[in-house]
């Protein structure tokens, strides 16, 4: 007998088995579609939500995977087409055909494509009325389960669901980032590496950070001029990073300028807050967004939105924008929720209003919702309400009891900080012993930006604490030996310029404590080497904000600038010039120094912003060097009319000025014979004035002297019974000015370039100059009334010229 053939008996075999399931196969597939393609297209028809859940609750049973993501995708899209306040996401949570869609997608979540899934994810989060949703955590498993196969793109969609759960420190948003670093170098696409930039930014290292910067500029000529979104990605980024990058700030900065007219309050709110934060300053932008905006106040009727304009615009707006401004929130004000109420309260610090109306009506929601603030915001409520002069002992009673309560319940280093600092603050800024105790547990845990902000509170404490003077100052003093002991301990430990560099970021150099600023320097002496082209700027500005003279680091800025010119960005140029003009300092090769750097940055003096460009001309300026290109650029009509310049009001006198303007009418022979706050040619402002015949004799001014702290109202016009402007023959103007502590080097009594400036510019202008420092007005020497008039008779009448 002939054997069959094995092809032949496996084809038969599958043929009875085909036969065999075939029956069930059609029962299966009798009930479903021909194609999906009918019900997607009946979903796209739907016009509002109602439609859709009819759909929904006639299809339930046949509905697939992928047409229950188009049913999630459909719902969200009507929702968007909806403005703010018409939107009911409520309504669609909590409709029972919701619910049903709901199940459908926990059954099929695992035939969900990668796409479907992911949008699923958002769709759900957007609707989502639970903290666990259990669809939302089955769907986030699952795409951890996926991850390594999501390209960049659904790889972003997905760390912004991420995001939307503040899930920036989990494992999963690590492993994100992980994957974005291994395949940065074939990464192409700016706008889904721009969104991943932002939510991974808590868990990078610096150097991964600059490997994105680095990319990012690769990569912006790759986007349209029109991509707004990409750009304010890359902005919030920097934020995040805390990175004041120049050059791809103003590449943003020029895709919002293009786009202006196509931004909503929101964008445009969400950009200033990044300028503001990053000290970036935009002439251009700032001047249309306050048209965009204002034109905006008629629009705004709501509470949520106003109180968004108020905060974008109050800062920059006009006198008559702001008085429109206050006067509609106040209308408004009862309607405020807390975290508005804290909103306007900063902006009101960022105007510098004290319209007491105004901010009774906020203080009174602030403390309705006083229970409710975190720590950071009661800190920034005790902030800006000591700055606005606000004086309500209730509120002040309540908000110490609950920093109070935070303070013994928190040990997390950095609350602690901002808890102690808060209380520090306040009218009665006592701590008792629970506090300090609880300062001292977390000191080995602090880094510099902690260690310097207790020092600052703890002086304050000393200063004002006199009721508890005697049990108190001792164990406060004991406190600031620890404080200095741990800052010495950790700068001593410090074994990296970068590590060191991520704290410097935060820390005020004006602010860091005396004690330490001496081994901050020889630190960052000892990281001389490591000072280049990348780091060059930061560290500059640091030493800029400390006022410390360090002939070596500041040698070494100079050197790192000539031989690396080629790699240094030009916009870092100002900051690098900068410290040798605020500490009046000559680097041994001045001249090639500053050429290089200036030459550098000819070809860009265009683009600059006009503040930046009239700060580094005053750099400049102040260490007598002139070039003539930067010259040109400033003082030319074009950019003049760029630069929305300004005189900043000056205040009264303090209490040391007042004391000295009396001294000086009674050693000069009468209030007549001495001029208070004179504005000279040039705007430069002379403390006092008085004018001696060629016998040193007083002349008086006229009859219609300023009073204390008022301009005169032309420059020069000094009312003296001479005619003109023109002294007697022999005569001479005397320019007196009393320096504070800001006008010296902290660790040497070496005068800083501004205040050198002031006085060569009052010399070319005939006055002779007297500059009394503040260390030998109030030194021992001086202590009594008589020797400080005979003080003042030698500095006037005798031969001495500069009283420093």
């Amino acid at each position: 007998m002939k054997k069959t053939p094995v092809f032949l008996e496996s084809l038969v075999t599958n043929m009875l088995r085909l036969r065999a399931i075939c029956p069930f196969s059609w029962r299966v597939f009798q009930f479903r579609p021909i194609s999906c393609e009918p019900l997607i297209i009946q979903m796209n028809k739907c016009t509002d939500e109602e439609q859709m859940f009819g759909f929904i609750e006639r299809n339930k049973a046949i509905l697939s995977e992928k047409q229950v993501g188009c049913a999630f995708d459909m719902l969200w899209k009507l929702q968007k087409q909806k403005t703010s306040l018409l939107k009911n996401a409520e309504y669609v949570r909590d409709h029972p055909q919701f619910l049903t869609l709901h199940n459908l997608a926990t059954n099929k979540f695992k035939l969900m494509n990668d796409d479907t899934l992911v949008n699923v994810l958002y769709v759900t989060q957007q609707f989502a009325g639970e903290a666990h949703d259990p669809l939302v955590e089955a769907l986030v498993t699952e795409a951890w389960r996926r991850l390594e196969r999501f390209d960049i793109k659904l790889l972003s969609e997905f760390s912004s669901c991420l995001a939307d759960q503040h899930l920036y420190f989990s494992p999963l948003m690590g492993k994100i980032a992980d994957i974005v670093h291994r395949n940065l170098e074939t990464t192409q696409d700016l706008s889904s590496l721009s969104v991943l930039m932002v939510n991974i930014s808590s868990l990078i290292s610096r150097h991964f950070q600059q490997q994105l910067v680095n990319k990012t500029e690769l990569l912006f000529d790759t986007i349209d001029s029109s991509e707004v979104n990409v750009a304010k990605s890359i902005a919030k980024f920097l934020r995040n990073v805390r990175y004041r990058y120049q050059p791809l700030l103003e590449r943003c900065n020029n895709v919002f300028l293009s786009n202006v007219d196509h931004l909503d309050l929101d964008s445009i709110s969400k950009i200033l807050s990044v300028y503001k934060f990053l000290q970036f300053n935009s002439f251009e932008f700032i001047i249309m967004a306050k048209k965009k905006l204002t034109e905006m106040i008629p629009l705004c009727n709501h509470p949520a939105s106003f109180v968004k304009l108020f905060v974008a615009l109050g800062p920059i707006a006009g006198p008559e924008e702001k008085k429109q401004l206050k006067s509609t929130m106040l209308l408004m004000s009862e309607d405020l929720t807390g975290e508005q109420a804290l909103a306007v309260l900063g902006a009101m610090g960022d105007m510098e209003s004290r319209n007491s109306c105004l901010i009774k009506r906020v203080t009174s929601v602030l403390h309705k919702h006083l229970d409710g603030y975190k720590p950071l915001e009661l800190l920034k409520i005790t902030q800006e309400l000591t700055f606005l002069h606000f004086q309500r002992k209730e509120f002040f009673a309540k908000l110490r009891e609950l920093l109070l309560s935070y303070l013994k319940n928190s040990f997390i280093p950095t609350e602690v900080s901002v808890l102690v600092r808060a209380i520090s603050l306040l009218p009665s800024p006592h701590l008792d012993e629970v506090g300090i105790s609880r300062i001292e547990a977390v000191l080995p845990q602090c880094d510099l930006n902690n260690l310097s902000s207790f020092a600052t509170s703890v002086l304050r404490w000393i200063q004002h604490d006199h009721m508890y003077l005697d049990n108190m100052t001792a164990k406060q003093l004991k406190l600031l030996q620890k404080l200095d002991h741990y800052g010495r301990q950790r700068l001593q430990h410090s074994n990296s310029l970068d590590l060191l560099r991520k704290e410097l970021k935060s820390l005020k150099g004006n602010t860091f404590p005396e004690s330490l600023l001496e081994e901050m320097i020889a630190t960052l002496q000892h990281f001389m080497d490591d000072i280049n082209y990348i780091n060059v700027g930061e560290i500059a500005s640091f030493i800029s904000s400390t006022d410390y003279l360090s002939t070596l680091l500041l040698d070494r800025i100079a050197s790192v600038a000539v031989q690396q010119i080629e790699k240094i960005h030009p916009f870092t140029i100002p900051a690098i010039i900068r410290p040798f003009s605020v500490l009046n300092y000559d680097p041994p090769q001045r001249d090639e120094f500053l050429g290089t750097c200036v030459q550098h940055l000819n070809s860009y003096l265009g683009i600059l912003d006009p503040f930046i460009l009239v700060f580094l001309g005053f750099s400049l300026a102040t260490l007598e060097y002139f070039p003539e290109d930067l010259l040109k650029a400033i003082f030319n009509i074009k950019f003049l009319a760029r630069l929305d310049s300004q005189l900043e009001s000056i205040g009264g006198m303090d209490g040391t000025q007042q004391q000295i303007f009396k001294m000086l009418a009674e050693v000069l022979g009468g209030i007549n014979c001495v001029k208070a706050s004179v504005l000279t040619p040039y705007y430069h402002k002379v403390d006092f004035e008085c004018i001696l015949d060629k016998r040193k004799k007083p002349l008086p001014y006229g009859s219609h002297n300023i009073a204390l702290g008022q301009l005169p109202e032309m420059p020069w016009e000094s009312n003296i019974e001479i005619v003109g402007s023109r002294l007697p023959p022999g005569a001479e103007r005397i320019a007196l000015e009393f320096l504070d502590s800001k006008a010296l080097c902290r660790n040497i009594p070496h005068m800083k370039g501004k205040s050198a400036m002031k006085k060569r510019h009052l010399e070319i202008l005939g006055y002779r100059v007297i500059q009394i420092s503040q260390f030998e007005w109030n030194s021992m020497a001086l202590s009594t009334k008589d020797a400080r008039m005979d003080y003042l008779r030698e500095c006037i009448f005798g031969e001495v010229k500069s009283c420093l």
